[in-house]
């Protein structure tokens, strides 16, 4: 698998969630953005506070250089296991790994409890539709890029 197949795939899919996720958020049909998430989080880090816009601008490049280091991972499992990258089983356990994380390990880092409960009480099926939706523009741009 070539590098630029899965950086461009993995930025592809990043940008197809966040957009998701934003519009979501701001339609009301979820209780949170992962670009608010990812913005706050490094606002966090570097010891200022909490700004709506703000967090979206500084959420934006965070969100897209988290896609695209997936994109990278998934490309290291791919030449480690000798797959084929269009492989849709391989694609759906990765994603489901990803999204497994976000519940136990990124959102809680975050601040937003395990499942991410301080969110809301179905921030983990938004999670899955969000990270379903990563899974689609993942594969779909590994499919045109390749």
């Amino acid at each position: 698998m070539l590098w630029f197949e899965a950086l461009m795939s993995g930025l592809a899919a990043g940008i197809l969630m966040g957009l998701v996720s934003h519009a979501g958020f701001r339609a009301g049909l979820f209780r949170s953005s992962l670009l608010i998430i990812d913005g706050t989080f490094a606002l966090q880090m570097l010891g200022l506070r909490y700004s709506g816009n703000l967090s979206v601008l500084v959420g934006i490049p965070v969100h897209i250089f988290t896609s695209i280091s997936f994109g990278a991972g998934y490309a290291v499992l791919i030449n480690m296991l000798q797959l084929d990258p269009g492989n849709g089983w391989f694609i759906a356990l990765y994603i489901f790994m990803l999204w497994v994380s976000m519940l136990f390990i990124a959102l809680p880092v975050a601040g937003h409890g395990y499942l991410g409960r301080r969110l809301g009480k179905i921030t983990w099926f938004e999670q899955l539709i969000l990270h379903i939706v990563f899974g689609i523009g993942l594969s779909g741009a590994l499919y045109f890029f390749h």
